[in-house]
């Protein structure tokens, strides 16, 4: 205390005692919760949060109603009925929907969704994540009617825009629900288990297309719209029985309420495992004041301040990333087979293969990680190895006209090959990654304006795909697997030099290291000490904000 100021009242000198004390005590609970969960092998956190991964199975299923839905569009362009009703007809005597209004219908969904994305980053924030998930399940069935109903391509447009708006909810509010409910042993499978659900959702969608192709009337296409009303109601009774994110809670300074929402969480067998939920409270309750000191606000415009910045920037690249690898060209795997010269039956085959692969390629990257594989490595090499199967089916190109039936069967293989290495690395670990990297205080908004960039890049894409595919258009073919293959590569330079390893690393840790500017690649061989380095900074500040003094 300085020379000249007041003595302290014993009431006062009691009351900061006493809160030294109870920081004392939450920051020493903080570090024995950070203890176990580094001890905690994947069985035992299995043991512990087998609700905790129930529930976030759950939540994660609205990922794969968005993915029966979205796919139903891009399989649509190959579907005879739906052409006939929605397109042009062609100097051969075909239908086809113009590449313009292709381009339009997908971008139609991708603005819906960044509008969506927005608000999630504002709703979920300020009235928590089971509430508005809720809101969007009840949206989504009312703004369904519109695909069931649509007499022209414009209502279309409406419905993509209109549903988009809770799909781009979803994308994020499952991902960071993921990664908020479960210790860091589960972290890494659950938040990549929502890429399984994108796969199950698309496996059911062509699935029920592919069953409609014997039809003849407009009911091929609009039963698998109106089975888009299977989804909400069982979702909707599920999330409002499911617990809130025990972070939000802290964050909002419910702590009674955040301890119920954890043992609602965990076994009824704890104790056995040495769990103590007070601990756990202390330890989210550590890194939400790290992160207050770290950074200032929790807006927007904070992702962009400070140390965030680099955070926001990974994450929003992670997320392009699997646009810029061609996944949106494999998107429109369907049309481009048939364009390829596959009839459309042979070409659902090949998209729903892809697709299971989708489902199939998620366990394997979970064994990948069980085997101690980084998500930077895996994210790294799968890189590579989209970036070679891309320009081999540009090479395929240059196969002479008289082999264009192997050819476009050596397409289709090939591009089963790229989903197995897409969905063992790049888009799978692409979850955990966003999951991970962003802050606590952050962590919506920043997996918001990654999401966001995704959809940017996704609308580009979108634009530019139905004119390279397009026989109306610039008709390249095999030939679009050049242009993807190059922005691929310099995607693997992007991902060498910025892309941390955060596997292993408590949210605390992963903070300290963005804050000491640790290079990526040095990330998983840099030792920290969240306590060591921060306890007596945080101590200092909180008393100096008591007496009113500036740090």
């Amino acid at each position: 205390m300085a020379s000249g100021d007041a003595p302290l009242r014993f009431d006062e000198q009691y009351r900061f005692d006493k809160q030294d004390a109870a920081a004392k005590e939450m920051t020493l609970n903080a570090k024995i919760a950070t203890e176990k969960e580094h001890n905690m092998s994947l069985l035992q956190g299995l043991r512990l949060y087998p609700k905790a991964v129930a529930w976030s199975i759950l939540i994660s299923t609205c990922i794969a109603m968005e993915g029966y839905d979205v796919c139903l569009l891009s399989s649509f362009y190959a579907f005879p009925q739906f052409n006939k009703k929605y397109g042009q007809q062609l100097p051969d005597g075909t239908y086809q929907v113009p590449a313009p209004w292709q381009a339009g219908l997908s971008n139609g969904a991708n603005v819906g969704e960044i509008i969506g994305l927005f608000l999630n980053g504002w709703v979920s924030e300020k009235y928590g994540y089971r509430y508005t998930v809720m809101a969007c399940l009840i949206c989504l069935a009312g703004f369904q009617t519109i695909f069931f109903t649509a007499q022209n391509v414009i209502e279309l447009q409406v419905a993509e825009i209109l549903c988009g708006i809770p799909w781009g909810v979803f994308q994020t509010l499952t991902i960071t629900y993921a990664s908020e409910v479960c210790p860091v042993a589960l972290r890494g499978y659950l938040t990549t288990y929502v890429n399984f659900c994108w796969g199950l959702g698309q496996v059911i969608g062509i699935g029920v297309v592919k069953s409609m192709l014997p039809r003849t009337d407009e009911w091929a296409y609009r039963i698998p719209y109106a089975l888009q009303w299977m989804w909400p109601l069982p979702l909707f009774i599920g999330i409002f029985l499911a617990p809130e994110s025990p972070w939000w809670l802290v964050r909002h300074g419910k702590i009674e309420q955040a301890k119920h929402s954890i043992l609602r969480l965990t076994s009824k067998h704890e104790k056995e495992t040495g769990f103590d939920v007070d601990e756990t409270v202390a330890m989210m309750q550590h890194t939400t004041k790290l992160e207050e000191r770290i950074t200032r606000g929790a807006s927007y415009l904070d992702c962009f301040k400070g140390h965030d910045l680099r955070r926001t920037e990974i994450v929003c690249m992670c997320w392009a990333m699997q646009n810029l690898a061609g996944n949106s060209f494999t998107g429109y795997s369907t049309y481009f087979l048939e364009q390829a010269g596959l009839e459309t039956s042979k070409s659902y085959d090949f998209t729903l293969g892809q697709y299971a692969i989708n489902c199939v390629g998620v366990f394997g990257a979970w064994f990948l990680m069980s085997r101690g594989i980084g998500r930077r490595s895996l994210y790294l090499y799968g890189l590579i190895g989209l970036c070679i199967i891309l320009l081999v089916l540009g090479f395929l190109a240059l196969v002479p006209a008289s082999h264009r039936d192997q050819a476009a069967n050596a397409t289709g293989s090939l591009m089963l090959v790229w989903a197995v290495i897409y969905q063992l690395t790049v888009g799978t670990v692409c979850y955990s990654l966003v999951g991970e990297l962003s802050s606590r205080r952050l962590s919506i908004k920043t997996v918001v304006l990654g999401r966001n960039l995704y959809n940017v890049v996704g609308i580009i894409c979108s634009v530019l795909t139905p004119y390279m595919l397009n026989p109306g258009s610039w008709n390249w073919s095999n030939y679009t697997g050049f242009f993807w293959g190059g922005i691929c590569f310099l995607c693997i330079i992007y991902t060498y030099y910025r892309v941390p390893e955060p596997q292993g690393r408590s949210f605390a840790e992963l903070d300290l290291l963005f804050e000491k500017g640790v290079s990526a690649r040095k990330f998983a061989t840099t030792k920290v000490d969240v306590f060591d380095d921060v306890h007596s900074e945080t101590t200092y500040e909180a008393d100096a904000n008591e007496k009113g003094e500036k740090v």
